[in-house]
């Protein structure tokens, strides 16, 4: 969806009269009205937006304030419009899509009130700013946000880790806890005027179903994954205990969040090393010591990238997108070092932004950002409001699809690894263990953070019951908790940069699944037999033209429809990803005979 924008044009409510006299026709000339007005503002929002990311000044977070309120005063203008030309008989199907979209396509809608929208894009603005400024503390010493994150997953010392995750919650999370309370009452005030019960409803309403069948049909898909995890969750919880001692980690129960190599506890790739498995362990190679090897540095990581995606027939990337992105943090000046991909004029002026180091994690963002520039190129002849993924969780989905295909054979391919060190069979447990410790990881969180706003939002959860319910979620759904006693002091929810940034976040669950949906059936259509987890398609133009064929259609038709036109399914389900962990899953069952499942 594009940014919405003030229109400056003055409009007022139709009444009923007026509205049954409008007709087909004046609801496409208002749809063409309100495509012309965001074509001309997002370019420059774009750009205040990507300034303010990469050069974080006071000036620069007032100018983003302002071009963010002009934005929302004008989303919101036109939702209520929209909703007013809904009700017109003889629509076709895309003017009834475009309106829908118009009508709840907006992340954080204000109320039409004097100076709702300034007031949410202040608070917000300055939310987002207190978590890219962010810093803890590691040995007594300040550690910004972009150095504590990989030191989560190297330090071995849990007075130290614990040190690390106390100071970022404390520092980054708390100070923020009254900002977003106002941000969820403006919002929230926004939301019923455009007729939904709250944001949270709204948000939920963008997947082609009623809301409520969407929290349903989530719940579906994490019950058919959940066995995988808690299978999971119990050997490595036996083995930080063994790493240790049951006075840190307890045998029993829940595990201690900062024992798992992440600030988060979101993904646990990074204690590898600690649950690796005896004689099965080593995997003959590690991709960021391959990197270093052979002298990658952040620019040459991303030419990697963009390799894979020319092998499966795609355009290189413009020039300009390695004239503009920003590949490593500046040492002059602060910037959101979050990894993420932008495209500034919803055609070719495509770029990422991140704080790029030589290892595997930053190898693998690096595919997954620039799965959403070659998405934005696929879809950028459609009519603006349809330039976005069929739903949110493919645009994260295609990159981390694409990632997986990151096997010993690609590394080979690529010149990464010689044959003769690409693992035997024998080491298949290790490959998913890995691969297991972040996708499988995820899955809770992925899930939970969206489960506590929808609550926030319906007023389910009340701000006195923050903390609270954060943590006890965080049980319930990952079996984790806090390595120190909270209260309602606290608010570790914004330590997130996607509560702090308000992004929603169900769209990374789906993209979990999706991802190995769509990795099965480029696997299938490339004509692999092998194990699942061994296959790659880099190279493959049969898959790249399939592929390009569903990113076209963007948000054209109902995601069950671009779904089918790659994978031949109409419904996400977990039932690749269980295929892709089967080996592992049942390896787990005999390693947890012996202890006590889940928490």
């Amino acid at each position: 969806m594009p940014a919405m924008a003030q229109d400056h044009a003055s409009e007022t409510p139709a009444t009923t009269e007026q509205t049954e006299a409008l007709t087909p026709a004046d609801a496409q000339a208002f749809l063409d009205r309100v495509q012309e007005a965001y074509a001309a503002y997002n370019l420059t929002a774009s750009r205040i937006a990507w300034v303010n990311a990469t050069y974080i000044t006071e000036d620069t977070d007032a100018l983003a304030a302002e071009s963010q309120a002009e934005g929302t005063r004008m989303s919101v203008r036109y939702a209520l419009e929209a909703a007013k030309y809904s009700q017109i008989e003889g629509l076709s199907d895309d003017q009834v899509r475009m309106l829908d979209m118009l009508r709840s396509a907006i992340t954080l809608p204000a109320p039409t009130r004097d100076g709702a929208a300034a007031e949410l894009s202040e608070v917000s603005t300055r939310m987002s700013s207190l978590y890219a400024r962010g810093k803890g503390t590691r040995n007594g010493e300040s550690i910004s946000g972009s150095d504590i994150e990989p030191a989560m997953g190297t330090e071995r010392d849990p007075a130290v880790l614990k040190e690390m995750w106390v100071s970022w919650h404390d520092n980054v999370g708390a100070p923020m806890r009254e900002d977003f309370g106002r941000m969820i009452a403006i919002s929230n005030e926004g939301a019923e005027e455009l007729g939904f019960a709250d944001v949270g409803t709204m948000w939920r309403s963008g997947y082609d179903m009623p809301p409520a069948e969407f929290a349903r049909e989530v719940d579906r898909m994490w019950n058919e994954v959940k066995p995988l995890y808690i299978a999971l969750h119990t050997y490595v919880r036996h083995k930080l205990s063994e790493k240790y001692g049951s006075s840190v980690q307890p045998e029993t129960g829940p595990i201690r969040a900062d024992l798992l190599g992440n600030m988060w506890a979101q993904e646990w790739g990074n204690i590898y090393d600690i649950v690796a498995p005896e004689g099965a362990g080593d995997l003959g190679y590690d991709i960021g010591d391959l990197l270093t090897a052979q002298d990658y540095d952040a620019l040459k990581m991303v030419r990697a990238g963009e390799n894979f995606y020319s092998s499966l027939g795609f355009e290189p990337l413009p020039e300009t997108f390695w004239e503009r992105s920003l590949f490593t943090k500046p040492a002059d000046r602060e910037v959101l070092c979050h990894a993420s991909a932008w495209n500034l004029n919803d055609k070719d002026d495509v770029r990422i932004k991140m704080c790029i180091k030589v290892n595997a994690d930053d190898f693998v963002t690096i595919h997954h950002e620039l799965g959403h520039n070659y998405y934005q190129r696929a879809y950028q002849d459609q009519p603006l409001l349809y330039r976005g993924g069929a739903n949110d969780g493919f645009h994260e989905a295609i990159g981390d699809f694409v990632a997986l295909s990151i096997t010993p054979e690609y590394l080979v391919q690529i010149g990464l690894l010689d044959e003769a060190q690409v693992p035997s069979a024998d080491k298949d447990i290790g490959l998913l263990l890995r691969q297991a410790m972040d996708k499988v990881a995820f899955l809770p969180f992925g899930l939970l953070i969206d489960k506590w706003r929808w609550g926030v939002y319906s007023g389910d959860i009340r701000p006195g019951d923050y903390q609270a319910s954060w943590d006890a979620l965080r049980l319930q759904y990952q079996g984790i908790v806090p390595p120190v006693t909270r209260d309602e002091t606290r608010f570790d929810p914004g330590a997130k940069y996607h509560i702090a940034g308000s992004v929603p976040y169900a769209r990374y669950f789906l993209a979990r699944l999706l991802q190995f949906q769509f990795y099965k059936a480029a696997c299938d259509q490339a004509g692999w037999e092998g194990p699942l987890h061994r296959c790659s398609f880099f190279g493959n133009a049969e898959v790249g033209e399939r592929l390009d064929a569903m990113l076209k259609m963007g948000m054209s038709q109902p995601w069950p429809d671009a779904l089918e036109a790659f994978t031949g399914e109409r419904e996400i389900s977990g039932e690749a990803m269980m295929e892709y962990f089967a080996p592992l899953k049942a390896w787990l069952d005999e390693q947890n005979a012996a202890y006590e499942a889940g928490w």
